[in-house]
């Protein structure tokens, strides 16, 4: 019994003894933790709940040339709520939370007064301290909502929560958005990613402390580090030129049921990109911005080429506007291959001028193959010495890469050289082929694209960009003159005499391209895929603006650039001369011839009133008289005199506007049927004949 009883008490002992000895370590580890370890823990625990957070700065604007607003960061709010006890007491709670809801669901209308009020009562039995709201308010919205009851108590009394976020918007929404750009997860395109440094601003830090549910939420103001906004930049666009060169686009390629489109307007002078218009189809058949082509891509431009081949034969002294080459029925063959122009039968014998005029592959490809063929370099390096082998180097990244064969590389073939004149087998990007058209317009001076003009912040001029000229001179002064006098005569009387305007004089030249495929020829499912093109400058006498448009895959029977592209220059020329009254003073000068009004006949108060703004001398015979007829005196005044109107008989009514005729005619119980428009020029019943009751009369206008 004796050794039971100590067997127990030694189990208990020892029980008690290792008890004791784990509370001792415990209160050690503990004492460790505390004073040895402590401040290693509290900046954990720290950093666990309480964290300095970015806060974005209002990134800068991007504005037209005229300061009105491409790209803009409006401010939306993200609204919460503390509705814990400590902030939101229960008296103030219940007494306004009808009332609350009633107005959330006034404002935004997404929820019913009971939804809301049935949300709030739930947050508030969860006693949640980031309670959401709503997303995405507007900042007049968040006025009322400061109004509202409970929450016009505050950010401590009242729990409202109010976090800042920007979102980016573009007014002109598709207008040049491509090139105006956008961010998509961190990744900045066009002009938002080129001039990111200046537009972004400096981020702030605000104090944030974590609750319930994993949520962040504002410890206060005080604790916040505000941002430095963005600065804004002044681009080269201008809004009414883009809006002529975005709708003329969009026109042409729905009409053609196009792949994609891009078109360039260029000031000569200075490189500024006036206008740029990158449109694709899209699934549904609508057009949109979503690759900037102008820019990015590199393909073989075909005929719109044949100004470098041009200026390399003029440049060698090997090739005169005048000599005569022979272009045969339309074809040629080179080794394995033949070449065709686009004229059935062929040009016959012309001269080189005409051979550029009329685009004639053939007599292109003969002059630099038969100039070329035993040096094929110095074809090249004249091509290079134009600064068409070489990249921009534009600000806007994705810039495509220009190619040029180099007769000793692997690409280069006993075909190569007389391809690359009429534009295969090289590639560049429309806006590297602008820039070559644009140097020849500006007397052979290159400049560079630009873009963007001005940095400002708060009004004031931080920064000004200046013009840039890449290459003085890409060929001789008269070079410049003949290849001028060549792409004038491209559309007087060539490819493009489509195009031709009684008003101003345009320069410039077609081009229609083969597609390759991927496998390098270009045929697809038996189809060729088509490339039509125009690149030039206008007026010609005096070049202000350049301009390339191209077409990609136009469907159907017409492809040629003379038949798709051509034509939206024309209407973007137009509208732009038409809409820039300095475009050229000699146009101005030129004398307008007047005319008067072509009003013969009618009331006399009418003529009296029209001839008046006219500010024209009348010579009055009868005053007394209604109907008259106006006819000008050999000193120019105009001589109005009484026009007899004898009851029951036919009047004559040539010469008077139809409301004047209808007037007269059915008044004097005639039934009147009429065509044409304009002035009556002839009536079916003889002026002075009987009327018969119900007599039809028919008069003709024009």
């Amino acid at each position: 019994m004796t050794n039971k009883k100590s067997d127990i008490l030694w189990r208990i002992y020892l029980v008690y003894f290792l008890t004791v000895a784990c509370g001792v370590a415990i209160l050690l580890r503990v004492g460790y933790i505390q004073f040895v370890q402590g401040d290693k823990w509290r900046d954990i625990a720290r950093n666990a709940t309480m964290r300095y957070m970015s806060i974005d700065a209002v990134r800068g604007d991007i504005l037209a040339d005229d300061g009105r607003l491409l790209a803009t960061s409006v401010p939306v709010y993200e609204i919460r709520m503390d509705l814990s006890r400590t902030v939101v007491s229960d008296d103030v709670f219940h007494r306004g939370v009808d009332s609350l809801a009633l107005h959330l669901s006034r404002l935004f209308r997404d929820r019913s007064q009971t939804e809301y009020k049935r949300s709030l009562m739930q947050a508030r039995r969860n006693q949640e301290r980031y309670y959401l709201v709503k997303r995405n308010v507007n900042y007049h919205q968040l006025l009322e909502l400061r109004s509202f009851p409970v929450f016009r108590l505050g950010r401590f009394r009242g729990g409202l929560v109010v976090l800042e976020n920007n979102r980016r918007e573009t007014p002109f929404k598709s207008l040049a958005s491509r090139t105006i750009g956008y961010e998509r997860e961190g990744i900045y395109v066009g002009l938002e990613g080129a001039y990111r440094e200046y537009l972004e601003g400096v981020e702030g830090k605000r104090l944030m402390q974590r609750i319930s549910g994993g949520n962040w939420m504002p410890v206060n103001d005080e604790n916040e580090i505000r941002s430095q906004n963005g600065k804004d930049i002044i681009t080269t666009l201008n809004i009414n030129m883009q809006d002529i060169v975005e709708s003329a686009l969009t026109k042409q390629l729905s009409r053609y049921s196009a792949k994609h489109g891009t078109a360039v307007v260029m000031e000569v002078s200075t490189g500024k990109v006036k206008a740029i218009s990158n449109l694709t189809r899209n699934p549904m058949g609508y057009y949109e911005e979503t690759f900037n082509y102008a820019v990015g891509e590199s393909a073989e431009p075909g005929s719109t080429f044949k100004l470098a081949s041009m200026i390399a034969l003029l440049e060698e002294g090997v090739v005169s506007p005048d000599d005569f080459v022979q272009t045969d029925e339309g074809s040629i063959t080179y080794y394995d291959r033949v070449m065709r122009d686009a004229k059935e039968g062929g040009f016959g014998t012309i001269t080189a001028k005409e051979v550029f005029a009329l685009s004639s592959n053939v007599g292109i490809s003969r002059l630099v193959y038969e100039n070329f063929k035993d040096n094929p370099q110095t074809f090249v390096d004249r091509l290079y010495s134009l600064g068409i082998g070489k990249p921009l180097g534009l600000e806007i990244r994705g810039e495509g890469k220009p190619f040029i064969p180099a007769p000793d590389s692997d690409s280069w073939s006993s075909v190569t050289l007389p391809w690359m004149s009429i534009g295969y087998n090289v590639s560049m990007t429309p806006m590297q082929t602008l820039v070559l058209y644009n140097a020849i317009a500006n007397d052979g001076k290159m400049m560079k694209p630009m873009f963007v003009e001005e940095v400002r912040q708060t009004g004031k001029t931080l920064e000004r960009f200046e013009p840039q000229i890449l290459q003085r001179s890409v060929c001789s002064g008269s070079t410049v003159g003949i290849v001028r006098d060549m792409l004038e005569e491209v559309v007087e009387s060539g490819t493009a005499s489509g195009i031709k305007s009684s008003v101003y004089k345009i320069a410039g030249k077609t081009g229609t391209a083969q597609v390759a495929n991927v496998a390098g020829g270009y045929r697809s499912h038996n189809q060729v895929v088509y490339r039509a093109s125009f690149a030039g400058y206008f007026p010609a006498d005096n070049p202000q603006y350049s301009m390339i448009v191209v077409v990609h895959d136009p469907k159907g029977w017409v492809y040629t650039g003379s038949q798709v592209a051509a034509p939206v220059f024309k209407e973007i020329a137009d509208k732009i001369f038409a809409t820039q009254l300095n475009i050229n003073d000699n146009y101005l000068e030129a004398p307008v011839m007047a005319s008067y009004p072509d009003v013969l006949s009618g009331q006399i108060n009418d003529l009296k009133a029209i001839y008046s703004v006219f500010d024209c001398k009348l010579q009055i015979d009868d005053k007394q008289s209604q109907w008259v007829n106006a006819r000008i005196s050999a000193s120019d005044t105009i001589v109005v005199a009484e026009r007899e109107m004898i009851p029951n008989l036919v009047p004559n009514v040539v010469g008077m506007g139809l409301r004047d005729a209808l007037y007269v005619l059915e008044n004097a119980g005639m039934r009147v049927r009429f065509s044409g428009r304009g002035v009556v020029r002839s009536q079916s019943l003889r002026p002075g004949t009987r009327i018969v009751s119900g007599n039809e009369i028919v008069i003709r206008l024009s």
